[in-house]
């Protein structure tokens, strides 16, 4: 079995990023932005620590030590909190908006990786390391999945999370409320990341394979598949806008992805900071944050719509 997809090594930049670059600190990976409090919660190293930082200026104004390397964040909700995977920590934290106080911290498993919310309240944590997936309730884990290899990112959508696990290359589904399996599907050569968009369709970016695979969960099956040169890692969604954006890696590049059609279709292409290991967009204004890990630096703009 081959190892897991990775993220190409930052080349050297042929086009200045748009935007405004602002410097964080030392390898930002890991960001989600809010659309109540216009805050963009980064993950930063040495010290490990979660930053918060205005979207419009760039400023950080609240800082949170946390045990461990940050890689994936999400919100629970829009206005927070901040779901936070301590993979050193075996944690996963919850950290308030706009404060950064950490309001709870629950022992997950073995290197917790991403996590996300259902619709139900129940929050799924990845344990890259344990090979499982921790299902917890008010603050305590309530049940384990021990069906999976390595397992990565993360989404919610109705009463489904999807799941990728990188060394299986597959895309899992569970069931919310009976807290089953209930699919396992093919996810190209070595998927990294998933989304949920508003159709309710699962967008896998298949980093290895150089692509994005777009599931109909409902139906346990795969609708499309959209090729994406250039090592495709990070992912955002903008549901107002109907957009996903995709980081590639290996040109420094973030491509936007029109999903109105009945094809997804690429439409702009825009030159990033180095290393451009993250996206997240804030939905209310359109604003993108791109993380610059090999810089410590933020990339911040608002595109215009093509």
């Amino acid at each position: 079995m081959p190892p897991p997809a990775e993220p190409a090594l930052a080349p050297p930049l042929v086009r200045p990023p748009e935007g405004t670059v602002v410097p964080i600190g030392t390898a930002p990976e890991g960001a989600v932005a809010d659309p109540v409090t216009h805050l963009v919660a980064v993950g930063l190293r040495e010290p490990d620590r979660l930053a918060l930082i205005v979207e419009k200026t760039g400023k950080t104004v609240a800082t949170t030590p946390l045990p461990g390397h940050l890689r994936h964040l999400q919100l629970a909700a829009p206005g927070g909190p901040v779901l936070v995977p301590g993979e050193n920590s075996d944690q996963l934290f919850t950290v308030a908006l706009p404060s950064g106080t950490v309001t709870s911290a629950v022992r997950t498993g073995s290197s917790p990786h991403d996590a996300t919310q259902a619709a139900n309240g129940l929050v799924f944590a990845a344990n890259e390391n344990g090979r499982d997936v921790a299902v917890i309730r008010d603050a305590r884990v309530v049940h384990t999945f021990t069906d999976v290899t390595q397992p990565a990112g993360l989404a919610a959508t109705g009463d489904l999370v999807g799941l990728v696990d990188v060394r299986q290359n597959d895309l899992t589904l569970y069931d919310t409320a009976t807290l089953t399996r209930v699919a396992r599907l093919p996810a190209g050569d070595g998927p990294t990341h998933v989304v949920a968009d508003r159709r309710g369709h699962l967008d896998v970016i298949d980093t290895r394979g150089g692509a994005l695979l777009t599931y109909d969960p409902a139906g346990r099956r795969q609708l499309s598949r959209l090729d994406l040169p250039g090592t495709p890692y990070g992912v955002t969604y903008d549901d107002i806008r109907d957009r996903l954006w995709v980081t590639l890696t290996a040109t420094n590049e973030l491509v936007g992805i029109d999903l109105t059609a009945a094809e997804p279709r690429v439409i702009t292409r825009i030159p990033t900071v180095r290393q451009p290991n993250t996206v997240t967009v804030d939905i209310t204004t359109g604003t993108l944050a791109v993380t610059g890990t090999t810089d410590g630096v933020l990339q911040l703009l608002t595109p215009s719509r093509p």
